[in-house]
């Protein structure tokens, strides 16, 4: 049973500083487990987070709808993951904890919230180790036809189960690398592009403005397009949150998130705003090859580089093998967290030599039965399922956002020191976010394919919620 108070605070009440009990399980959750990451390994962890399938492959969707306007799509949902990032990060280096926000919002909202936050989170980490297994699956079948997916995705599934079963950084070591071979891939992407539109790329013409300015003009579709656009950009942004997960196991939790976040502005900025906007500068924002292969494949193609098409492949396959390990790793240690908390079944929060082995088995055992979903329910179960995490990481967003408003004041007032990272002009800062992700629930509701998202998002949360709510009635009346 949860040992915190009964009811979460309501408006203008105090939060204590008093440790609670919630906060010594988190505290003893993350001492059962190994610190072996290495700074080296957080580093590359919160780099290639950045670098996900979305950016190789859903951006093309967004470039089709918004035209070179994506530019600034990115760039403002940009802003608004920094500044979550930013709120995170202060309450992650002050308190670190492998449950991250789910811990965060219990301290500040209620055991309720952290329930909600965290089996919401683990659903969509499950359901998309899944969907990454599964578009892996599909490249390598390419390149050996006839042979089935789903054996590819259970050799998958076992090689990243293996690792996560084993110490922790062996995990980090496959990210490690993983991440730096997105890391030069990207670079080199962004070298070539950049020397293309200078004009000084063997074999290419400087484009100019042409491509910015032709076909419809910078936004083509008008304010609808635009719109497309720009959800599209914010679910891009997905596995910034890891790194904050990830540093509870690592030799110096504090170090790692406060250099983590503050790298956030550069690395958003140069890979995601830098590739959109390399991508429409050389390509037709309507070139057919945009969203039908990426449009990174596009670009390459464009600038005659031989081989694109592989190339792309490899880059797209190695992101999507990191973000399966990646979210098998954060799956596993959110699981553990809310076990500790008294927030799930205790089994699945038993620790062996430093690692939730059982957590780790369960994730990847959910991931797997959302791969043979798509297999044996490809028209009802298995949409129903995509449509119902399409949200989530907005509804984790939100609780982050109101446990930094909450917690900001306590930690100012009982722990100054802790505030090694600040969130950016609070607590102004902190209601922007808020606003602006009320005003993206509001475009959701606008299209009808993000509305049934919305809706079927709203739905997980409501009954989690309901979950938690009565889970802790429970245990105040227990406690009393």
């Amino acid at each position: 049973m949860s040992r915190t108070s009964a009811s979460p605070p309501t408006a203008g009440s105090e939060v204590s500083a008093v440790p609670t009990g919630s906060d010594v399980s988190a505290v003893k959750a993350d001492s059962a487990l190994t610190h072996g990451l290495k700074q080296r390994h957080l580093s590359m962890i919160a780099l290639g987070g950045v670098i996900g399938a979305g950016l190789f492959v859903g951006s093309g969707a967004g470039i089709a709808s918004a035209g070179p306007s994506i530019v600034i799509a990115y760039a403002i949902s940009g802003l608004l993951v920094m500044f979550v990032m930013r709120m995170l990060g202060e309450m992650s280096a002050a308190n670190p904890a492998s449950g991250s926000f789910s811990v965060h919002a219990e301290r500040a909202i209620g055991p309720w919230a952290g329930f909600t936050a965290g089996w919401a989170f683990w659903v969509l980490l499950c359901v998309a180790v899944g969907l990454e297994g599964i578009g892996a699956a599909k490249i390598v079948t390419g390149w050996l036809p006839g042979t089935p997916e789903w054996a590819w995705v259970a050799l998958f599934m076992a090689v990243f189960l293996g690792t996560n079963l084993a110490a922790v950084k062996n995990f980090g070591e496959f990210e490690f690398w993983f991440a730096s071979l997105k890391v030069v891939a990207i670079t080199l992407f962004l070298v070539l592009g950049v020397l293309a539109i200078l004009g000084v790329l063997p074999g290419t013409d400087a484009p100019g403005g042409a491509n910015l300015r032709g076909d419809g003009g910078f936004l083509p579709n008008g304010s609808n397009g635009f719109i497309i656009g720009l959800l599209a950009s914010v679910f891009a942004y997905g596995g910034l949150e890891t790194v904050t997960i990830a540093a509870a196991e690592s030799e110096n939790p504090v170090r790692g998130v406060a250099k983590a976040v503050r790298t956030a502005m550069w690395r958003i900025a140069l890979f995601y705003v830098g590739s959109m906007a390399v991508i429409v500068t050389l390509v037709p924002w309507d070139d057919p090859k945009v969203a039908t292969v990426g449009p990174f494949y596009a670009t390459l193609d464009h600038l005659g580089i031989s081989g694109a098409a592989e190339i792309m492949n490899v880059v797209i396959l190695i992101a999507l093998l990191s973000a399966m390990n990646a979210n098998i790793y954060g799956a596993s240690r959110m699981a553990c967290s809310l076990v500790a908390r008294d927030q799930g079944p205790k089994r699945l929060g038993r620790v062996s030599s430093g690692v939730p082995r059982n957590a780790v088995l369960v994730s990847s055992v959910f991931g797997f039965l959302c791969v043979l979903l798509s297999y044996w329910r490809p028209d009802d179960v298995f949409p129903w399922l995509l449509n119902m995490i399409g949200a989530v990481i907005l509804v984790v967003w939100i609780f982050i956002a109101v446990s930094q408003l909450l917690l900001r004041r306590r930690l100012e007032r009982e722990a100054p020191e802790k505030l090694v990272v600040r969130m950016w002009l609070f607590p102004v800062g902190t209601l922007i976010a808020l606003a602006a992700m009320a005003g993206i629930f509001l475009l959701m509701l606008r299209q009808p394919d993000t509305r049934d998202q919305l809706l079927a998002t709203g739905a997980l949360t409501v009954v989690l919620a309901v979950i938690g709510v009565v889970r802790q009635r429970r245990a105040a009346a227990v406690k009393n």
